[in-house]
């Protein structure tokens, strides 16, 4: 049995499309403070946590599990928080499993990422990094990292050749979906795209009602009335998402760059959702 490092998506979701992989978070909680956040079940999951001997105890998990799988870093907190320009702890878990061989899977909202390239570029890694939009992201995600910085930090990745992934998630509709295609242009350099509609569960759509008041009355509609409820999460009508989601692609396409969904149940042409295909 493993400790820090564990098997991704442990029930199964029928809606999920990653290939097998495991799932690794070096801290505990986030600071992001995203209003769309579906993590937040975690206790105090607003502030963030250093784990008490990390190293040691993902040594021991690395020695343990399937190294042919990739590990995905991280799924539910962010790996690069404020914190880590200070305590590297990120950084030296990625040292320790490169000298593992991991395939690994970075995802995050932090232009700190781009520090690491040193590492990373000498890994078979790949990065995925999240920009929803431009005009409201001081509002969805006050305390991340500007998206301009992001799409910075994503150059230079691409530039040092390690995989760039966009995830272009979630698209709000009424909120950032009119920026889609702006997001897309100016990432017109990445591998690979990963999309995915807004799934509300009942504290997120408290945050983000407070934040857009005009929006209540519709997502309650949208959400609620028309929509669905899939294991813990109210889904859009499916007429709705399939237009959001194929705009996207159809930009991609236009673009030619492969484009996937996230737990949406809609066939996609790309090889993978998350960018397994890219290691």
């Amino acid at each position: 049995m493993t400790d820090v490092v564990r098997p991704f998506d442990p029930w199964k979701s029928k809606l999920c499309t990653c290939g097998e992989k495991y799932s690794f978070n070096p801290y505990t909680g986030c600071m992001h403070g995203c209003l769309y956040c579906y993590a937040t079940y975690i206790p105090r999951f607003g502030s963030v946590r250093l784990k008490e001997r990390l190293l040691a105890r993902l040594e021991k998990d690395l020695r343990r599990i399937d190294i042919e799988k990739p590990i995905s870093m991280s799924n539910s907190s962010d790996p690069y928080p404020p914190i880590e320009k200070e305590h590297r702890i990120t950084r030296n878990c990625i040292k320790l499993m490169k000298e593992y061989d991991v395939k690994l899977l970075v995802v995050t909202k932090s232009d700190i990422v781009a520090r690491d390239v040193d590492i990373l570029s000498e890994m078979n890694s790949c990065v995925s990094v999240t920009v929803t939009g431009f005009k409201f992201a001081k509002i969805l995600e006050p305390n991340a990292p500007e998206p301009e910085k992001r799409i910075e930090a994503m150059k230079r990745l691409k530039d040092a050749g390690i995989p760039v992934v966009l995830r272009l998630d979630p698209v709000l509709p009424f909120v950032n979906e009119e920026e889609v295609e702006e997001v897309l242009r100016k990432c017109d350099f990445v591998d690979h795209v990963v999309t995915s509609t807004l799934k509300l569960r009942g504290d997120s759509f408290k945050r983000i009602v407070s934040a857009f008041p005009r929006f209540e009355k519709i997502y309650k509609e949208l959400y609620f009335k028309r929509g669905e409820k899939i294991q813990n999460s109210w889904y859009m009508p499916e007429s709705m998402r399939l237009e959001i989601i194929g705009r996207v692609e159809k930009i991609c396409d236009e673009m030619g760059i492969s484009c996937a969904f996230c737990r949406e149940g809609f066939l996609f042409k790309a090889e993978s959702c998350d960018g397994q295909h890219l290691l």
